[in-house]
């Protein structure tokens, strides 16, 4: 047989083992199922299949084989004229003979797919039927233009075979553009450089938008693709997000395949008891619990790869605000500081977190200071860390404020104000670190702007849990972290129990009592006001009954102007024994105690017992004012 019969004899054409018809499933999508194409055997094969033994594969054929071909650890016995006459590879290859000088050698170094895709190209070159179906189009297609199978060799080669069944079946077909981005994880470079990736992720793209345009599903109910995206690797699952952003998709549809995405590559962060605080106290360590992740293995899973999840994630979230939620922001927040993520990514978390910060919570902004190191375990901080990270916390707040005074809109005070209860609250709970300096404290405190706060209660609990947490802090260290509270923005359960509060240095009792003086002065003005306008009006029960609420009141002033004259007078009197006594330092703590034991004597810490008759006599005359001015529990 001439060569040209040869050539003739080896032609073959595509056969479907079933029709290529469209159907839809449950949700409406265009499909194509049981797609495959299989080549049929050639009229006159040189072999009639593949025998294996150990690590050898030998082609079975009365002829025998002149050719070793190495790939990976796998050896094949083939003959050369099937390949030559398919690969121009093989062509253009000088082969080497072997030590027994009857066949020669040749190694096939990084052969995309492997031993296994080149089993399938030698059935293919020797004529035995094959099967194309989107797990393995990809992998003959990158493997067939390593072995430079084009037309040139022969019409209908592999390259053009595995192109069409690319283009014609995979492309049209959601879940078959989805297997061979898959597949070609492992694939690289081969498949970027032939544009199989690019051209998945187009079509993709393009029905996903096509699909959400047509219809108009809430997010909700459009979490069929979300699971299917999910299940990608973060460089192509961000090139269909960048696709889909381009064609003008919802950011809030986009935010929340992201969200879905970052749940299921990303490990969580649990605490082991329930509560605010995400640590466990040792004596001489901080613990950390963190869960893995579904789809990852071990505690830490993979420190580079979640550190490069979170940075590919971020760069591709939507700018506007509603896009993801304030507690994903957070998350991703807390991921890029603990796997040690570029300061441009922790940046512009702090900045998106800072224009939603309203909606953010106080278990959420408690931020560890312990990085993970690339081998997966925490880095251990310097003795005088912090357990949170409050700098961050801090440019957060700054953030905000920088934003807040840009709009200088009306509907933005009562965001203002949740701001000051988050504020609060979270200086309640990293009080309680002891490394925790007072200027940190302090400054975070002092953030907000004055009116961004109408009752200084909460800041108040911070300031008692942080004296409660230092029992050693210097007394113009207390003076100065005091100043932060503003005494006149107290309320009266307030007042009572501060009045109480050994913890609180000397002149911040006497602020509070003077605070309380003033509101007491002010209730009566308004009463004087309702009993004037009562009078007007001839009402003689009205005025009987606000007559005896003025005495009352008048009674109380009273017993407030001498407890605070006698709690100045010992104050005076202990300043003055401290300076005198200075030099004696052998007998200052026995002095200074003496004092203090002096002013718990005072009337101003028995004011109950002194005034329970008159309060019970007020009390039955006004019930509302029942127990005001009586000792109460903690608040704290």
């Amino acid at each position: 047989m001439d060569q040209a019969s040869e050539t003739n004899s080896m032609k073959f054409s595509l056969q479907l083992d079933q029709p290529m018809s469209p159907t839809s499933d449950s949700d409406g999508r265009y499909m194509i199922e049981n797609q495959s194409i299989v080549v049929p055997a050639r009229l006159a094969a040189a072999a009639d299949g593949f025998e294996k033994k150990e690590q050898s594969w030998f082609a079975m054929s009365q002829i025998p084989t002149d050719l070793s071909i190495h790939v990976q650890e796998i050896t094949f016995h083939v003959h050369q004229f099937p390949l030559v006459s398919r690969c121009s590879y093989f062509s253009r290859i000088e082969f080497q003979s072997s030590s027994s000088g009857l066949c020669y050698d040749i190694k096939l170094e990084n052969f995309p797919g492997g031993s296994e895709t080149f089993e399938t190209i030698l059935k293919f070159c020797y004529g035995l039927p094959i099967n194309l179906n989107p797990n393995n189009v990809a992998t003959l297609r990158c493997a067939a233009e390593y072995l430079e199978m084009t037309e040139a060799l022969e019409d209908g080669n592999l390259i053009a075979k595995t192109e069409a069944f690319f283009t014609f079946v995979v492309l049209s077909s959601w879940r078959d553009s989805i297997t061979v981005l898959k597949s070609c994880e492992t694939l690289s470079p081969w498949a970027e450089n032939l544009q199989i990736v690019r051209r998945c992720c187009d079509s993709i793209a393009w029905k996903i938008s096509r699909e959400t345009s047509e219809t108009e599903e809430v997010v909700n109910e459009q979490k069929w693709w979300f699971e299917e995206m999910a299940t990608l690797r973060i460089g192509h699952f961000t090139r269909i997000i960048t696709a889909i952003r381009s064609k003008g998709m919802e950011p809030k549809t986009i935010g929340s395949c992201i969200m879905r995405y970052g749940d299921k590559w990303l490990p969580t962060m649990e605490s082991e008891k329930e509560g605010l605080g995400r640590f466990t106290y040792g004596r001489n360590e901080l613990q950390w619990n963190i869960t893995s992740g579904k789809r990852q293995e071990g505690d830490m899973g993979n420190v580079k790869e979640h550190r490069m999840i979170v940075e590919s994630l971020v760069n591709v979230v939507p700018p506007q605000k509603e896009a993801v939620s304030c507690k994903f922001l957070l998350k991703m927040l807390k991921m890029a500081m603990l796997y040690s993520a570029s300061p441009a990514i922790v940046s512009e978390l702090e900045q998106r977190v800072g224009l939603v910060l309203e909606n953010a919570s106080v278990n959420d902004l408690l931020i560890p200071y312990c990085p993970v190191g690339d081998q997966g375990k925490l880095v251990n901080s310097n003795e005088g860390q912090t357990m949170y990270n409050v700098d961050v916390v801090q440019r957060i707040l700054e953030y905000f404020l920088l934003y807040e005074q840009q709009q200088q809109q009306q509907q933005q005070k009562p965001e203002l104000l949740t701001i000051s209860k988050l504020l609060d609250s979270y200086l309640a709970e990293i009080a309680r670190d002891p490394k925790l300096s007072v200027t940190k404290f302090q400054f975070i405190a002092q953030c907000l702007p004055e009116n961004a706060r109408t009752c200084d209660d909460g800041l108040y609990r911070a300031i008692d849990t942080y004296l409660k947490a230092h029992p050693m802090l210097p007394e113009h260290e207390q003076r100065r972290l005091c100043r932060v509270m503003d005494c006149g923005k107290l309320s009266i359960d307030a007042c009572a129990h501060s009045a109480q509060n050994d913890r609180l240095p000397l002149r911040t009792m006497i602020q509070v009592l003077f605070s309380e003086h003033v509101k007491i002065r002010k209730t009566m003005q308004g009463i004087g006001q309702r009993e004037t306008g009562d009078n007007s009006e001839g009402e003689g029960n009205n005025w009987s009954s606000t007559d005896k609420e003025v005495k009352a009141l008048k009674v109380e002033l009273e017993r407030v102007k001498m407890q605070m004259t006698e709690m100045q007078r010992d104050y005076s009197e202990l300043q003055h024994e401290h300076e005198r006594l200075n030099f004696k330092k052998e007998r200052h703590s026995s002095s200074w105690a003496l004092g203090w034991r002096k002013i718990r004597k005072s009337a101003l810490f028995n004011r109950k017992i002194d005034g329970d008759e008159t309060d019970e006599s007020q009390n039955r005359m006004n019930p509302s004012r029942r127990g005001s001015f009586r000792r109460r529990q903690s608040i704290s």
